[in-house]
């Protein structure tokens, strides 16, 4: 049944071809079969030793395969359709080179060409698609992103060689596969990586009986500089993923009903506070400050990530971060904030603070104006002040001041500047009524300071470079230098001119390199280059004449020779 497409004569297999190599064959009948709108597999390879000696290439729908289980259970589809298309090569000993033999052009099935390009085999993918991929994957960008980028850069999809089933299995095949007892190597890894590069790299892991890791800790130089700068406030969470369990508890325990527990939850904005506002927390507090870094960690990792996954995430969060705080420091150095109101206090902040804390500075000026401030009593020269602050329509809060006018010191009853480190509206409000036109040393805090130069800041966050294969290093040198000439080169008609005559040069230098280097027999230490030894294979198994010397077996046939010639011996006499 003739059903195969045209194709030019040229690209058309015939008996009696001859190529240098079985590769060079196996391109070649691929090539045709992408043609004629099918896909091929190996059949059949005989060896002799170690070296092949013939192939059979066949279709990839050859013979009818039957599923011992019931169409009813299994819907999938089956491929066999016993087509009989197939090439049969073998080496010509006498000058090593490869024939095709025998071939089948014929098909049982219909063939189409435009859709051979989505057949398996003929997907495939270049060097710049796996450095994509494996870039993309590394800064957490999902596959189905990743494989739009090339749908748009392409212009759409038939322009591509490959499907975003194809992205997705080369992730979990190369980049995710690992083992659990590889991923806790690679940490450990990654740990002794980064304490070579710097000494001020700290790790710390606690193991169990079986050397598993039970708990690890781990801070770079920069993370260790910044916290010997403020040195006050360290945050452990030991509640991730936890809180999302939280109704899940209350529905087991049936405690949706619970009057008091209900009560107690709804009110605990008013009773925690009176545990943590006597001590400085920088405005941190358990669950804020934790759901905040649960919010910027899940942009990174997910539950199901691994740890080699998430050591690399983590390198990424640290490296956001930094990149953030570079970029909130040139904000806060080159523009500033206006001020809200005409306050004297307020400039003061707006020249120091940085622009986070300068807002939350004015946030206090504008509720400064709820604020009805009056004297209550005098002794030396301390004043206590009664300052009602109107909240809503109907409801009103009281809180007592007082005022050292000659270390110009002021404490409110809320402590706001206590926990948080920043003046309250009822202190702005009693300064206000002072006539207090500059606070006091105490109340501006270096740690907030844009004018202050940090150490910590100059220390770059310790990033782990990507172990890669000599092959992908040499592409992503090429790449980058190719780079740098097209920047060069695109602002003219006439010097894209000359890039493209170079580069056919070049490709066509490169093509004449290769061919010659396949033909070499005679390899010297004049000119041999690094290239040319990866490409050296070991010498062929040649068989010995003759009897070999230990054959199997053959002490035993000497044994029954001598039984032999005994007996004979024995009949003569």
């Amino acid at each position: 049944m003739q059903t195969s497409c045209f194709v030019d004569e040229k690209f058309v297999p015939k008996v009696g071809m001859i190529f240098k190599t079985l590769e060079e064959t196996g391109k070649f009948y691929k090539h045709y079969s992408k043609l004629a709108g099918f896909s091929t597999k190996i059949r059949n390879t005989t060896r002799d030793g170690d070296k092949i000696k013939n192939q059979l290439i066949i279709f990839t729908r050859e013979g009818r395969w039957k599923s011992k289980i019931s169409p009813t259970l299994k819907t999938n589809p089956s491929a066999g359709l016993n087509c009989p298309t197939k090439i049969y090569v073998h080496i010509l000993k006498d000058v090593g080179l490869w024939t095709i033999s025998k071939v089948v052009l014929n098909h049982s099935h219909p063939c189409c060409s435009d859709r051979a390009e989505m057949l398996k085999q003929h997907r495939e993918f270049n060097m710049f698609v796996r450095r994509t991929i494996e870039t993309n994957e590394e800064a957490g960008i999902r596959p189905s992103k990743t494989y739009q980028s090339f749908v748009a850069a392409a212009g759409s999809h038939r322009e591509l060689s490959f499907i975003e089933k194809d992205v997705r299995n080369y992730i979990t095949r190369e980049v995710r596969n690992i083992s659990e007892q590889d991923d806790a190597k690679g940490f450990g890894k990654y740990l002794l990586r980064m304490k070579e590069k710097n000494q001020n790299f700290f790790f710390e892991l606690n193991l169990e009986g079986d050397h598993c890791i039970k708990h690890a800790f781990w801070a770079d130089a920069r993370s260790r500089a910044a916290c010997e700068y403020f040195g006050d406030m360290v945050s452990f969470d030991t509640t991730y993923n936890t809180n999302r369990n939280w109704n899940d508890f209350i529905t087991k325990c049936g405690l949706e009903g619970n009057k008091w527990l209900s009560e107690l939850y709804e009110d605990q904005h008013i009773w925690i506070l009176i545990y943590l506002d006597h001590h400085f927390w920088t405005g941190m507090r358990s669950t804020q400050r934790s759901e905040s870094l649960h919010s910027f960690f899940n942009k990174f990792i997910t539950r199901n990530s691994s740890l080699r996954q998430f050591v690399k995430q983590y390198d990424n969060c640290l490296a956001s971060r930094e990149q953030t705080e570079r970029e909130f420091d040139v904000a806060d150095f080159y523009t500033v904030i206006p001020c809200a109101t005409k306050s004297a206090i307020e400039a003061q902040f707006q020249h120091v603070y940085i622009h986070e804390k300068c807002r939350k500075v004015q946030a206090q000026f504008r509720g400064k104006v709820n604020c009805i401030t009056r004297s209550m009593h005098s002794t030396l020269s301390f004043t206590t002040y009664e300052v009602i602050e109107q909240v809503s329509n109907f409801t009103f809060n009281k809180f007592f001041v007082t005022y050292d006018a000659v270390s110009q010191e002021v404490k409110c009853q809320c402590l706001l500047f206590e926990s948080k480190g920043i003046l309250c509206r009822h202190s702005l409000s009693v300064l206000s009524f002072e006539r207090v036109d500059k606070v006091a040393p105490k109340y501006i805090l270096e740690r907030w300071s844009k004018n202050i130069k940090r150490r910590y800041i100059h220390i770059k966050s310790s990033q782990d470079e990507p172990l890669l294969e000599p092959r992908s290093k040499r592409f992503d040198e090429l790449v980058f230098r190719s780079h740098n000439i097209c920047e060069f080169a695109f602002e003219s008609e006439e010097l894209t001119r000359i890039l493209h005559r170079v580069f056919d040069k070049v490709m066509a230098d490169m093509q004449e390199y290769q061919d010659r280097s396949k033909g070499k027999s005679l390899l010297s230490h004049e000119e041999a280059t690094l290239s040319d030894v990866n490409d050296l294979q070991s010498p062929p198994h040649v068989k010995t004449r003759g009897r070999p010397k230990n054959r199997l077996g053959s002490s035993l046939e000497k044994k029954d020779l001598k039984c032999y010639e005994e007996k004979e011996k024995d009949s003569s006499k």
